[in-house]
């Protein structure tokens, strides 16, 4: 899988080369924002890291600029640790968003949650996901959780079918928002918030601990399969 770095720090890339090289990732990297364009454009990667404090065009130009032709998902990398910041990457079109400094297992682990959205066999093909005992058939529009249906309503189902659509990988707030109530004018999280909660009790364990839909605190949700 080939991936994209941008990034102005070199000691940074230049270790994170050496690493993803060594987890089978095809890595090329670039500098400044208007390199991480042209090399985008000319090597197509499957998958783009990107800072959002560099020169020439800073990472918001560069997201703005790559969403154009491309939906390569995008993790943004940066010290950058306001929520406003991370709000305004990921309304712009970014996938997910990892502060600087990091875990590199947590970079890996987000890494293969988004690797596992480009493998257009399972795009093409997976119409179930499963996590922990729940089985949800998205042709089929039905849950089960231990061998017994489980009822959703409408809207429950159309939050947590969005989720499994994207396994993995962060889905904003304002996203939900959108795809649950077809406009920019709804903005109460609040709604989210309640669905969640009842979409927690209907699947989770524990719904006060809950293992695989998780809240990312300030940004939205994320389904965690196994």
């Amino acid at each position: 899988m080939k991936l994209l770095i941008a990034d102005d720090d070199p000691q940074l890339v230049r270790a994170l080369r050496i690493t993803l090289a060594a987890h089978g990732y095809d890595v090329i990297a670039a500098s400044d924002g208007a390199e991480a364009v042209t090399l985008a454009a000319q090597s197509h990667p499957d998958i783009i890291l990107l800072d959002l404090g560099m020169p020439r065009l800073d990472g918001m130009e560069v997201i703005h600029a790559l969403r154009g032709w491309t939906r390569a998902p995008i993790i943004v990398v940066s010290g950058r640790t306001g929520s406003a910041d991370k709000i305004d990457a990921l309304d712009a079109g970014a996938d997910d968003f990892v502060t600087k400094p990091f875990q590199v297992d947590e970079l890996l682990a987000r890494l293969r949650a988004l690797a596992r959205r480009v493998t257009p066999a399972r795009e093409a093909t997976d119409s179930v996901v499963r996590f922990g005992d729940v089985v949800v058939d998205l042709a089929a529009t039905l849950v089960t959780r231990g061998g017994s249906p489980v009822h959703l309503t409408p809207t429950e189902w159309r939050m947590l079918e969005h989720l499994c659509r994207h396994p993995g990988a962060l889905v904003t707030r304002l996203e939900l928002l959108r795809e649950i109530w077809g406009s920019d004018q709804v903005t109460d999280s609040g709604y989210l918030r309640l669905y969640m909660s009842q979409l927690r009790k209907k699947l989770e364990r524990e719904p006060g601990r809950p293992e695989h839909l998780l809240t990312e605190a300030g940004m939205g949700y994320r389904l965690v399969l196994g």
